[in-house]
């Protein structure tokens, strides 16, 4: 007999919800009232303010229709996670609406799990949201807590900060075009070029890592910072917006991966192609930020401290400095040169939904 919209949300969200809160008992889940009423009821500590996020995943335009569940619902929680991280909030609570377009109970079975095994992971407990039948698509509001007027915001960047990324940038573009089975600079075949490391970049791709850790540790010492969603440059082009200010970005420091490097050294893609995926490919959701030298320094000195394996996931990497006030501009160099209209610019600066 087919599940009804209560029997898909006692089975596969509210007692894996109720396991997970189970699993976290040690921890101040700060619940109230969770799943079962109309609203879910929470106490925030005293001298915190709470940090809300909101993202929709949508078949066909955010995931590919026959992606691995599993990885979907990992995904879906690991970006919202990732907008908290960008704003140094530690991870709370979080609500899931999902429209499916029928009951396939190994496929629920499988998003869930990869769901919940990131939640249990950061003490994140599911307190609400919805079922509906329809084309597929996921939405995740997550909230955080972040102590009062502490939040990591795009609008602080200052004249002599320096620019910063967190890990390797361009794996998770080159992921989807491997997804697509095509480079998407060479318009060339990828059966024809075949990748060594494929599944490393789609891995990227659809188990993206969210940087809580940096995060919290970011608080307090970053003058601006947000996550990578849409391409470095366009992201930038964000924080320049916000803080008035103009940045120059080195594209030789820019960070890849050890992956990248291989198939830059076999051929498969050029140096270029990697700085063009790094530049703009996007579903990086590394954190860009911008810091003080003498921040910096300390930021180093937590990280070298950290004795708890975390050490290689909060790498980080100067790719360039904020230059001047009162203008928006990003000036690219390669080499100390200035790059004007090459070819890493004619592509695009990022993902826009309606261009």
């Amino acid at each position: 007999m087919s599940l009804g919209e209560f029997d898909l949300i006692q089975r596969y969200f509210k007692q894996a919800a109720k396991n997970s809160a189970e699993a976290n008992k040690n921890t101040d889940s700060g619940i109230e009232i969770g799943i079962g009423d109309d609203c879910a009821i929470l106490d925030i500590p005293d001298g915190y303010q709470l940090a809300v996020t909101t993202d929709s995943l949508v078949a066909g335009v955010h995931f590919f229709e026959d992606v691995c569940p599993y990885r979907l619902g990992y995904k879906s929680l690991a970006v919202n996670l990732s907008d908290l991280a960008a704003m140094g909030a530690n991870p709370k609570w979080v609500s899931l609406a999902i429209t499916l377009p029928n009951v396939d109970e190994h496929w629920l079975s499988e998003f869930s799990r990869g769901f919940f095994e990131l939640a249990n992971r950061y003490n994140v407990s599911l307190i609400g949201g919805d079922t509906t039948k329809g084309p597929l698509s996921i939405t995740v509001s997550a909230k955080g807590i972040v102590p009062r007027h502490q939040a990591l915001l795009r609008s602080g960047a200052q004249q002599g900060d320096l620019i910063c990324v967190s890990s390797a940038l361009g794996d998770g573009a080159l992921g989807l075009a491997t997804k697509l089975d095509h480079l998407s600079l060479t318009n060339k075949s990828l059966k024809n070029f075949p990748l060594l490391n494929s599944q490393a970049f789609v891995d990227a791709l659809e188990l993206t890592e969210p940087r809580i850790e940096l995060g919290l540790l970011l608080s307090g010492k970053a003058s601006s910072c947000m996550d990578i969603s849409d391409g470095l440059l366009q992201d930038l082009g964000h924080i320049t917006a916000s803080s008035g200010c103009s940045a120059k970005l080195n594209v030789e420091q820019l960070p890849l991966s050890v992956a990248m490097k291989k198939e830059i050294a076999a051929q498969t893609i050029s140096l270029d192609q990697a700085y063009q995926y790094a530049l703009t490919g996007g579903d990086d959701y590394e954190l860009l930020f911008t810091i003080s030298a003498q921040s910096f320094k300390q930021l180093n000195e937590h990280i070298a401290q950290q004795n708890n394996g975390l050490t290689n996931s909060l790498a980080i990497t100067v790719i360039g400095e904020i230059v001047e006030k009162n203008t928006q501009d990003i000036q690219l160099t390669l080499h100390n040169q200035p790059l004007h209209n090459q070819s890493l610019l004619m592509q695009g600066i990022g993902w826009d939904h309606f261009k």
